[in-house]
């Protein structure tokens, strides 16, 4: 069947949504194309890394503060994951220190808070006294956040000192020794 009905002769309607269609079509062509940029940039993450060289003059830093304190104890550091980067243990520190240096600073990174403050918000009968029985979790101060430029870029433990917050102390002292240097 041929149509013979010219465009005057069709309904006003469906040129006006004819019209519409094809203005609309691009403008959501428009729309979607600048969502996609924002979607595939959610799609990566980027982060801040220590490098191994100043992971491990962090270490030396807290080891040295410890030593000068007449501490022998144990300093590890981790990534923003938690991941050992540089485990020192100097010669007469205790056999538990390493793992302990280790575990302090995971703990650290993994709650994004430094250990002594958990070892305050995590007292028996609190809400948080659960986070003690976690796998891995050591609640002992002496596990510090290592930031940089406003990220979380690691932690650095100490184990050895007597008590937890001389291991605190130096691991603080670690830090500090290498501020200028964290600011990438």
């Amino acid at each position: 069947m041929i149509d013979n009905a010219s465009d005057n002769d069709r309904p006003q309607s469906e040129g006006s949504e004819n019209m519409i269609v094809r203005k609309l079509v691009p403008a959501l062509a428009v729309a979607l194309s600048l969502c996609a940029p924002a979607s595939a940039q959610e799609a990566l993450v980027t982060f801040k890394s220590l490098s191994p060289e100043l992971a491990l003059n962090l270490a030396r830093a807290a080891l040295a503060d410890c030593q000068k304190r007449g501490y022998q104890v144990a300093v590890a550091v981790v990534d923003r994951f938690g991941v050992p980067q540089v485990m020192l243990r100097d010669r007469f520190a205790g056999a538990h220190t390493p793992n302990t240096a280790i575990g302090k600073a995971w703990t650290a990174v993994s709650f994004r808070t430094n250990t002594n403050d958990l070892v305050a918000a995590s007292k028996e009968g609190t809400a948080q006294s659960g986070v003690r029985d976690l796998p891995g979790a050591v609640v002992l101060g002496g596990g510090v956040m290592i930031e940089a430029g406003g990220s979380l870029v690691g932690a650095v433990g100490v184990s050895g000192a007597p008590g937890g917050e001389a291991d605190d102390a130096c691991a603080k002292a670690g830090i500090e020794a290498v501020r200028d240097k964290l600011e990438f």
